[in-house]
């Protein structure tokens, strides 16, 4: 298996969470709590779901644990390690789709 680049990563993210954008687009602009980002990457990434095809990421999905499984090739996911779960699939979430968090009271430096 090769490893995937870091842009590949974050294109592989994108790929695999693309309904949680279009779904909570609102959401997402007014900002979001860990727990709110959470539920919705539940519901989007349903009990256990996958895509790919040619030229595609290959990409496995669990709400169960919020795991995500990327691959340039088609896998057995379930075998490997998950790119991101949990925590790290909610700052994912957070870094690629830029969600502010309502319960954080610093000032913006911008």
């Amino acid at each position: 298996m090769s490893s995937l680049t870091p842009s590949e990563k974050v294109a592989a993210f994108r790929a695999a969470t693309r309904d949680f954008a279009r779904r909570y687009a609102g959401e997402i602009a007014a900002g979001m709590t860990d727990e709110q980002i959470a539920e919705a990457l539940k519901s989007c990434f349903g009990i256990f779901s996958g895509s790919g095809g040619p030229n595609e990421f290959s990409i496995t999905r669990q709400g169960a644990g919020l795991k995500l499984w990327v691959s340039h090739e088609v896998h057995n996911h379930v075998s490997m390690k998950p790119i991101w779960q949990g925590k790290a699939t909610i700052a994912m979430t957070r870094q690629v789709y830029r969600i502010s968090d309502p319960n954080d009271t610093q000032m913006s430096l911008l």
